[in-house]
Protein backbone atom coordinates (compact mmCIF):
# COMPACT_ATOMS: atom_id res chain seq x y z
CA UNK A 1 0.00 0.00 0.00
CA UNK A 2 1.41 3.60 -0.65
CA UNK A 3 2.25 5.71 1.53
CA UNK A 4 0.11 8.36 2.89
CA UNK A 5 0.57 12.13 1.76
CA UNK A 6 -1.86 14.23 3.15
CA UNK A 7 -2.31 17.76 2.42
CA UNK A 8 -4.91 21.19 3.13
CA UNK A 9 -7.74 22.23 0.97
CA UNK A 10 -7.98 26.15 2.13
CA UNK A 11 -11.76 25.53 2.98
CA UNK A 12 -10.17 24.06 6.23
CA UNK A 13 -9.82 27.14 7.56
CA UNK A 14 -11.09 29.85 5.08
CA UNK A 15 -10.55 32.96 7.40
CA UNK A 16 -6.67 32.14 7.33
CA UNK A 17 -4.59 33.76 4.57
CA UNK A 18 -3.05 31.45 2.30
CA UNK A 19 0.37 32.73 3.56
CA UNK A 20 -1.53 31.59 7.21
CA UNK A 21 -2.71 28.13 5.45
CA UNK A 22 1.14 27.02 4.09
CA UNK A 23 2.45 28.01 8.34
CA UNK A 24 -0.11 25.82 9.15
CA UNK A 25 0.66 22.94 6.45
CA UNK A 26 4.33 23.28 7.75
CA UNK A 27 3.45 23.22 11.37
CA UNK A 28 1.57 19.85 10.91
CA UNK A 29 4.68 18.30 8.68
CA UNK A 30 2.76 18.34 5.78
CA UNK A 31 4.21 18.98 2.42
CA UNK A 32 0.87 20.26 0.45
CA UNK A 33 -1.75 23.03 0.40
CA UNK A 34 -4.59 23.68 -1.96
CA UNK A 35 -5.59 27.17 -2.60
CA UNK A 36 -9.20 28.57 -3.44
CA UNK A 37 -10.74 31.27 -5.26
CA UNK A 38 -13.92 31.09 -3.01
CA UNK A 39 -12.87 32.16 0.16
CA UNK A 40 -13.60 35.64 -0.02
CA UNK A 41 -11.03 38.26 0.60
CA UNK A 42 -8.28 34.53 1.15
CA UNK A 43 -8.99 33.66 -2.71
CA UNK A 44 -6.29 33.81 -5.18
CA UNK A 45 -7.43 36.71 -7.78
CA UNK A 46 -4.49 38.72 -7.98
CA UNK A 47 -1.30 37.76 -9.98
CA UNK A 48 1.18 39.99 -7.84
CA UNK A 49 -0.56 37.76 -5.18
CA UNK A 50 -0.03 35.03 -6.46
CA UNK A 51 3.58 35.10 -7.13
CA UNK A 52 4.06 35.96 -3.06
CA UNK A 53 2.68 32.85 -2.37
CA UNK A 54 4.19 30.83 -4.79
CA UNK A 55 7.69 32.18 -3.47
CA UNK A 56 6.85 31.43 -0.31
CA UNK A 57 5.33 27.75 -0.83
CA UNK A 58 8.84 27.39 -2.09
CA UNK A 59 10.85 28.49 0.61
CA UNK A 60 8.97 26.36 3.02
CA UNK A 61 9.00 23.63 0.52
CA UNK A 62 5.27 22.51 0.15
CA UNK A 63 3.53 21.91 -2.91
CA UNK A 64 0.81 23.65 -4.14
CA UNK A 65 -1.80 20.86 -5.86
CA UNK A 66 -4.29 23.47 -6.94
CA UNK A 67 -6.59 26.49 -7.18
CA UNK A 68 -10.24 25.20 -6.78
CA UNK A 69 -12.32 26.03 -8.56
CA UNK A 70 -13.19 26.90 -12.33
CA UNK A 71 -17.19 26.42 -12.04
CA UNK A 72 -19.20 25.64 -13.99
CA UNK A 73 -16.31 24.06 -16.31
CA UNK A 74 -18.86 21.59 -18.31
CA UNK A 75 -21.06 24.68 -19.63
CA UNK A 76 -18.64 26.18 -22.00
CA UNK A 77 -18.62 29.51 -23.10
CA UNK A 78 -17.09 32.82 -23.79
CA UNK A 79 -17.23 34.30 -20.27
CA UNK A 80 -16.03 30.17 -19.26
CA UNK A 81 -12.86 30.46 -21.46
CA UNK A 82 -11.96 33.72 -20.11
CA UNK A 83 -12.20 32.55 -16.64
CA UNK A 84 -10.14 29.29 -17.85
CA UNK A 85 -7.10 31.64 -18.57
CA UNK A 86 -7.58 33.97 -15.71
CA UNK A 87 -7.54 30.62 -13.04
CA UNK A 88 -4.41 28.96 -14.85
CA UNK A 89 -2.90 32.48 -15.28
CA UNK A 90 -3.38 32.57 -11.52
CA UNK A 91 -2.07 28.67 -10.86
CA UNK A 92 0.51 29.01 -13.18
CA UNK A 93 1.90 32.09 -11.11
CA UNK A 94 2.28 30.19 -7.64
CA UNK A 95 3.42 27.32 -9.00
CA UNK A 96 0.35 25.46 -8.69
CA UNK A 97 0.07 21.39 -10.65
CA UNK A 98 -3.33 22.43 -11.69
CA UNK A 99 -6.96 23.35 -11.69
CA UNK A 100 -10.20 21.72 -10.16
CA UNK A 101 -12.96 21.72 -12.42
CA UNK A 102 -15.85 21.66 -10.86
CA UNK A 103 -19.49 20.64 -13.12
CA UNK A 104 -22.45 22.77 -13.07
CA UNK A 105 -24.84 21.68 -9.85
CA UNK A 106 -28.48 23.76 -10.37
CA UNK A 107 -31.57 21.54 -10.48
CA UNK A 108 -33.11 24.21 -13.35
CA UNK A 109 -30.91 22.49 -15.82
CA UNK A 110 -32.53 20.22 -17.49
CA UNK A 111 -30.30 18.84 -20.01
CA UNK A 112 -30.38 15.23 -21.77
CA UNK A 113 -28.08 12.87 -20.99
CA UNK A 114 -26.78 13.32 -24.41
CA UNK A 115 -25.96 16.73 -23.91
CA UNK A 116 -24.47 16.72 -20.66
CA UNK A 117 -22.25 14.22 -22.53
CA UNK A 118 -21.67 16.53 -25.48
CA UNK A 119 -21.10 19.75 -23.14
CA UNK A 120 -18.35 17.57 -20.95
CA UNK A 121 -16.39 17.14 -24.14
CA UNK A 122 -16.60 20.36 -25.41
CA UNK A 123 -15.42 21.96 -22.38
CA UNK A 124 -12.45 19.68 -22.13
CA UNK A 125 -11.45 19.94 -26.26
CA UNK A 126 -11.28 23.48 -25.52
CA UNK A 127 -9.90 23.70 -21.86
CA UNK A 128 -7.16 21.42 -23.13
CA UNK A 129 -5.10 23.61 -24.72
CA UNK A 130 -5.47 26.42 -21.94
CA UNK A 131 -3.91 23.90 -19.71
CA UNK A 132 -1.19 23.01 -22.39
CA UNK A 133 -0.33 26.39 -22.75
CA UNK A 134 0.45 27.25 -18.87
CA UNK A 135 1.59 23.16 -18.47
CA UNK A 136 -1.21 22.47 -15.61
CA UNK A 137 -3.55 19.58 -14.87
CA UNK A 138 -7.07 19.53 -15.08
CA UNK A 139 -8.85 17.78 -12.59
CA UNK A 140 -12.50 17.03 -13.23
CA UNK A 141 -14.60 16.80 -10.06
CA UNK A 142 -17.97 15.30 -10.41
CA UNK A 143 -20.07 16.14 -7.68
CA UNK A 144 -22.23 13.42 -6.38
CA UNK A 145 -25.91 15.79 -5.36
CA UNK A 146 -28.78 14.25 -7.69
CA UNK A 147 -28.74 17.84 -9.30
CA UNK A 148 -25.67 17.66 -10.51
CA UNK A 149 -24.50 17.39 -14.20
CA UNK A 150 -21.49 14.94 -13.87
CA UNK A 151 -22.29 12.80 -10.82
CA UNK A 152 -20.01 9.73 -12.23
CA UNK A 153 -16.20 9.50 -12.51
CA UNK A 154 -16.77 7.03 -14.84
CA UNK A 155 -18.50 9.66 -17.16
CA UNK A 156 -15.45 11.54 -16.74
CA UNK A 157 -12.97 9.00 -17.62
CA UNK A 158 -14.74 8.15 -20.38
CA UNK A 159 -14.57 11.88 -21.83
CA UNK A 160 -11.11 11.91 -20.94
CA UNK A 161 -10.29 8.99 -22.78
CA UNK A 162 -12.25 9.91 -25.72
CA UNK A 163 -9.79 12.79 -26.54
CA UNK A 164 -6.85 10.88 -25.49
CA UNK A 165 -6.07 12.95 -22.72
CA UNK A 166 -4.93 11.47 -19.35
CA UNK A 167 -1.62 12.98 -19.60
CA UNK A 168 -3.49 16.63 -19.50
CA UNK A 169 -6.52 15.33 -17.36
CA UNK A 170 -6.91 13.43 -14.25
CA UNK A 171 -10.23 13.03 -11.42
CA UNK A 172 -10.33 14.24 -7.91
CA UNK A 173 -11.90 11.59 -5.97
CA UNK A 174 -13.69 13.16 -3.24
CA UNK A 175 -15.09 10.87 -0.38
CA UNK A 176 -18.16 12.84 -0.15
CA UNK A 177 -19.22 13.17 -3.54
CA UNK A 178 -17.92 9.16 -3.87
CA UNK A 179 -20.36 8.21 -1.73
CA UNK A 180 -23.58 10.74 -2.61
CA UNK A 181 -23.37 9.55 -6.40
CA UNK A 182 -23.71 5.77 -4.71
CA UNK A 183 -20.61 4.85 -6.96
CA UNK A 184 -19.01 1.81 -6.26
CA UNK A 185 -15.90 1.90 -8.95
CA UNK A 186 -12.73 3.17 -7.96
CA UNK A 187 -10.36 4.85 -10.61
CA UNK A 188 -7.23 5.18 -9.04
CA UNK A 189 -4.81 5.17 -11.98
CA UNK A 190 -6.91 8.12 -13.41
CA UNK A 191 -7.52 10.12 -9.85
CA UNK A 192 -5.35 12.82 -9.60
CA UNK A 193 -6.10 14.03 -6.30
CA UNK A 194 -8.40 12.91 -3.37
CA UNK A 195 -10.37 15.21 -1.35
CA UNK A 196 -11.74 13.94 2.25
CA UNK A 197 -14.28 14.89 4.62
CA UNK A 198 -16.58 13.21 6.53
CA UNK A 199 -20.15 13.19 7.64
CA UNK A 200 -21.70 12.04 10.90
CA UNK A 201 -25.18 13.84 11.14
CA UNK A 202 -27.45 10.41 11.66
CA UNK A 203 -30.60 12.48 10.39
CA UNK A 204 -29.23 12.89 6.92
CA UNK A 205 -29.64 10.61 3.91
CA UNK A 206 -27.26 10.37 1.11
CA UNK A 207 -29.18 12.02 -1.12
CA UNK A 208 -30.04 14.87 1.37
CA UNK A 209 -26.27 15.69 2.34
CA UNK A 210 -24.88 18.52 1.58
CA UNK A 211 -21.63 20.69 1.81
CA UNK A 212 -22.67 22.14 5.59
CA UNK A 213 -23.01 18.77 6.68
CA UNK A 214 -19.04 18.24 5.56
CA UNK A 215 -16.61 17.49 8.99
CA UNK A 216 -13.06 16.19 9.86
CA UNK A 217 -13.02 12.51 9.72
CA UNK A 218 -13.55 10.63 12.68
CA UNK A 219 -14.50 7.27 14.57
CA UNK A 220 -18.09 8.79 13.85
CA UNK A 221 -17.81 9.52 9.74
CA UNK A 222 -20.52 7.63 8.06
CA UNK A 223 -18.83 7.95 5.00
CA UNK A 224 -16.59 5.20 4.69
CA UNK A 225 -13.75 7.13 4.50
CA UNK A 226 -10.76 4.93 5.91
CA UNK A 227 -12.30 2.15 2.72
CA UNK A 228 -12.47 4.49 0.36
CA UNK A 229 -8.95 5.78 1.01
CA UNK A 230 -7.66 2.33 1.36
CA UNK A 231 -9.06 1.03 -2.18
CA UNK A 232 -7.15 3.56 -3.93
CA UNK A 233 -4.06 3.21 -1.85
CA UNK A 234 -4.32 -0.31 -2.76
CA UNK A 235 -5.30 0.35 -6.42
CA UNK A 236 -1.87 2.39 -6.98
CA UNK A 237 -2.95 6.31 -6.14
CA UNK A 238 0.30 7.65 -4.32
CA UNK A 239 -1.02 11.57 -4.75
CA UNK A 240 -2.03 13.50 -1.86
CA UNK A 241 -5.28 12.96 0.55
CA UNK A 242 -6.37 16.67 1.19
CA UNK A 243 -8.65 17.73 4.24
CA UNK A 244 -12.28 19.43 2.58
CA UNK A 245 -14.86 20.35 5.12
CA UNK A 246 -17.00 23.16 4.60
CA UNK A 247 -18.90 22.76 8.14
CA UNK A 248 -19.05 25.85 10.29
CA UNK A 249 -18.02 23.48 13.04
CA UNK A 250 -14.68 23.19 11.11
CA UNK A 251 -14.19 26.39 9.18
CA UNK A 252 -15.12 28.13 12.57
CA UNK A 253 -12.20 26.54 14.83
CA UNK A 254 -10.29 28.71 16.62
CA UNK A 255 -7.67 26.36 16.48
CA UNK A 256 -8.60 24.01 13.42
CA UNK A 257 -4.66 22.28 13.47
CA UNK A 258 -5.81 20.24 16.96
CA UNK A 259 -8.87 19.03 15.22
CA UNK A 260 -6.91 18.33 12.18
CA UNK A 261 -4.02 16.53 13.92
CA UNK A 262 -6.69 14.24 15.66
CA UNK A 263 -8.11 13.33 12.04
CA UNK A 264 -4.78 12.24 10.85
CA UNK A 265 -3.94 10.57 13.94
CA UNK A 266 -7.44 8.54 13.73
CA UNK A 267 -7.17 7.64 9.93
CA UNK A 268 -3.29 6.27 10.07
CA UNK A 269 -3.96 4.21 13.08
CA UNK A 270 -7.23 2.77 11.28
CA UNK A 271 -5.12 2.02 8.08
CA UNK A 272 -2.34 1.03 10.08
CA UNK A 273 -4.61 -1.76 11.96
CA UNK A 274 -6.24 -2.95 8.81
Amino acid sequence: MQPLKFSLNHMVAPSMTAFELLDAAKALGLKAVELRNDVQHNSVTELENARAIGARAEELDIEILSINALYPFNIWNEERAEAAENLAQLASACGAKGLVMCPLNDGAYKATDAQKAAGLLEALTAIKPILEKYNLKGFVEPLGFPISSLRLKQDAVAAIKALDAEDRFGLVHDTFHHQGAAETEFFPQHTGLVHISGVEDVAISFNDMLDGHRVLVGPKDRLGNVGQIRALLAGGYSGYISFEPFSSEVTGLAEPLVALEQSIRYISQRLDAA
